[in-house]
């Protein structure tokens, strides 16, 4: 089974021998952390290549031509350390992970050290980083008003947004207007029917009424 997810991802992510070789590489070290931390849900494990690998790499398609990446709250290495095995080797890509909590840092390190990704993982918060990228991401780090915050420098600096969401994205959205002037699109999320993938551009915070 795990055989022919691995091959569907393949095919669909478009992905070399050598990068499989390396989403497999971190599988197994995603595994072996989550037992002592918790990374990701256990339950989540088994359908990596579908709900983790996935999930990250279609982003891609979303913006091919970008080359630099901020993954905000990175966590457990989706989607940057994704991005970062399939950008490998293409000149210019970078990805920043970006985490506030030390031992994931200390995690997302031995991983990029392991594979040799062009990756930079930094222990900080987002909003404090004075980074430039073509785009800057995240999943399951915060509803849309905190994450169009930290994301803010980023906008400033010519970066757009891919965000990765859930079903209440639309909600997240009209509360999230309440405090910014933005401009956003929704696609279907490829790995989960009830997901969205929300492109943020043109973000500055609104006037207070007060």
């Amino acid at each position: 089974m795990l055989e022919g997810e691995m091959a569907a991802f393949q095919r669909k992510a478009g992905a070399s021998e050598e990068q499989m070789a390396d989403l497999e590489a971190f599988r197994l070290r995603l595994g072996e952390a989550n037992a002592v931390m918790n990374l990701v849900g256990p339950d989540s494990l088994p359908d990596f290549w579908n709900r983790h690998a996935w999930d990250s790499a279609q982003l891609l398609q979303m913006a091919p031509t970008a080359r630099s990446w901020a993954d905000l709250g990175a966590g457990a290495g989706f989607p940057g350390v994704v991005l970062a095995i399939l950008l490998n080797g293409r000149s210019d890509a970078r990805v920043w992970l970006i985490d506030s909590l030390g031992k994931r840092c200390r995690f997302l390190q031995e991983a990029v050290d392991a594979l040799a990704l062009p990756a930079t993982v930094i222990n900080g918060r987002a909003e404090d980083q004075t980074i430039k990228c073509d785009v800057v991401t995240a999943r399951a780090v915060a509803p849309m008003e905190r994450l169009l915050g930290y994301a803010q420098p980023y906008f400033e600096r010519g970066a757009q947004g891919l965000f990765l969401k859930g079903e209440r994205v639309e909600s997240e959205l009209i509360e999230a207007r309440k405090s910014w002037h933005f401009e956003a699109e929704l696609a279907p999320s490829q790995s989960d029917p009830r997901g969205r993938i929300v492109t943020v551009r043109s973000v500055r915070r609104a006037r207070s009424k007060h």
